[in-house]
């Protein structure tokens, strides 16, 4: 595949049996939020409610420069100014 070019040439096979569960942690708690919020009624909405989890997720983890985790007025003030940009 790399030869043919539809790989990239520096990608590497990690054969680790547990890898994925790194990527299945960070999700565990927005799975949880989802499985509560199974009535969505069209696609659109409920891509747009998980998008909503994970960005609050991130700021809650500390991971926007804007809002660190530690700092809730901040955090509190970006979401105001997301939401308002939104609208």
């Amino acid at each position: 595949m790399k030869r043919g070019g539809e790989l990239w040439r520096f990608a590497k096979l990690r054969q680790m049996k547990f890898l994925n569960n790194i990527v299945e942690q960070d999700h565990r708690r927005i799975k949880q939020l989802v499985r509560h919020g199974l009535g969505f009624k069209t696609f659109v909405t409920a891509s747009q409610t998980i998008v909503g989890y994970e960005i609050v997720a991130m700021i809650c983890k500390g991971r926007v420069a804007i809002a660190p985790a530690n700092d809730m007025t901040a955090q509190g003030e970006f979401i105001a100014a997301l939401f308002r940009a939104a609208a």
